[in-house]
């Protein structure tokens, strides 16, 4: 077994912009005549796609949620982010990505984003950041049911497939993949998978994030692959960075 796909988080490990997802959502509820709640957008959005998070949080203030009036709100929440992702400069990328990118293509390992995020953001901050390239494969929240979205497994069997359609002969397993995850929810999905986790603490304490994943870090910038490397070797147990 050898590591041979690095399968990234977007929200919370590519881009730091949880804050100004959660101000989004808050508006959308305020314009709606309903109060936010801190405590509940962290349990019911963190890792999760715009769709589950909206839905959750809307049903838990007893509002009825169509499909129709859904769309509606999450449309209006994917215009305002790509408003003022045309005014953030610099792009606040977490520190240590390019470095983490640089490794992946030294070592010829695929890479993928498996996020929550609708495809038009990724997308969207891939190509500003000029990275968009390196990235074979993008599982984005549109393409996942709502009961589909982290923690269920599903966005990183579909990424783990996607890959294996776009590299025919690679037969890529859950084993030979590292997901990188700031989130509950993320972590959950990528072990539901069978995917070895790397847990950085960008969103939670780091205890917390140890606790859950594989392995954890406090900062993308101090991953360095090789330490993950007797995990993936024959014959090695795993080691903890």
């Amino acid at each position: 077994m050898a590591l041979r796909a690095v399968l990234l988080d977007f929200n919370g490990v590519v881009i730091n912009d949880e804050d100004l997802h959660q101000r989004l959502i808050q508006d959308l509820l305020l314009k709606e005549n309903l109060r936010p709640n801190l405590d509940a957008y962290n349990h019911y959005c963190l890792g999760r796609t715009d769709r589950a998070c909206l839905s959750a949080l809307l049903n838990r203030q007893g509002r009825v949620v169509s499909e129709e009036y859904l769309n509606r709100l999450l449309e209006r929440k994917a215009a305002s982010y790509q408003q003022h992702l045309a005014q953030m400069d610099p792009l606040p990328l977490y520190p240590g990505l390019e470095d983490v990118i640089y490794q992946c293509r030294a070592a010829e390992l695929k890479l993928a984003v498996v996020s929550g995020a609708r495809r038009s953001e990724i997308e969207a901050v891939l190509a500003l950041a000029s990275i968009d390239e390196y990235m074979a494969v993008i599982v984005s929240g549109d393409d996942v049911t709502e009961a589909g979205s982290k923690p269920a497994p599903d966005s990183y069997q579909l990424a783990i497939q996607q890959l294996n359609q776009t590299f025919p002969g690679l037969d890529l397993t859950p084993a030979e993949c590292l997901a990188i995850e700031d989130s509950f929810a993320g972590i959950a999905a990528a072990k539901a998978a069978g995917v070895p986790v790397l847990g950085v603490a960008h969103a939670y304490p780091y205890q917390m994030i140890h606790r859950r994943a594989d392995w954890a870090i406090d900062h993308l910038y101090e991953l360095t692959l090789d330490w993950l490397q007797p995990y993936y070797e024959p014959d090695t147990a795993a080691v903890s960075p």
